[in-house]
């Protein structure tokens, strides 16, 4: 299948773009080992207004400065210094967006996806959740700045995935009051056994 575009990420919407990465391939091929699954999870955080962002007010350090960047590149941050969570950067340069890939369906490579989580059989939760992705799929802060129209990690074309068929809701760990609170940015495949659970 053919990846998708730097045209695909830099568009200005964040909230489409998170949309319609569901059903899309996510990929990794770290020496050799090719590992994907189907995109059904994510959620948005659009800009220095999005209290839920990092980028929120501004904010520009060493570890938020690749949201600045082109869309187009992955984004890894370890969160509660244990978990490696995998984020797509969209929008132009200097407007800091970026879609979080909540949870996989794996389709290609369960031998090393296996061996990653230290399991030997598959079950349905096994990449439910943005930590579990990245285990999955082999990420770490090592490969933020990628760009994923490149052959290290990029996502590929697959049917898209109806209206009908997405499920919206607040985003999950939003630890603050106002608006950005309970906006509905976390969108989910209606009936897909491979996401994490609602909150």
């Amino acid at each position: 299948m053919s990846k998708l575009t730097k045209e695909f990420y830099t568009r200005s919407d964040t909230v489409v773009i998170a949309k319609e990465l569901l059903g899309k391939i996510l990929v990794s091929n770290f020496n050799g080992k090719r590992t994907s699954g189907i995109i059904c999870e994510t959620e948005a955080y659009c800009g220095r207004e999005d209290r839920g962002c990092h980028a929120y007010n501004g904010r520009f350090t060493p570890r938020t400065e690749i949201m600045y960047a082109e869309g187009g590149v992955s984004y890894v941050y370890l969160c509660y210094g244990v978990h490696y969570l995998f984020n797509v950067i969209t929008n132009e340069k200097n407007d800091p967006h970026a879609v979080l890939i909540r949870a996989i369906e794996p389709i290609e490579g369960m031998d090393m996806i296996l061996k990653r989580r230290k399991l030997t059989t598959c079950y349905n939760g096994i990449a439910a959740g943005p930590g579990l992705v990245s285990q999955c799929l082999g990420f770490t802060t090592n490969n933020t700045g990628i760009s994923l129209i490149e052959n290290i990690i990029w996502i590929e074309h697959a049917e898209p995935v109806s209206n009908n068929n997405i499920i919206s809701s607040a985003r999950v760990g939003m630890n603050f009051e106002g608006p950005f609170k309970l906006i509905p940015w976390r969108f989910r495949i209606k009936n897909s056994p491979f996401t994490s659970k609602a909150k």
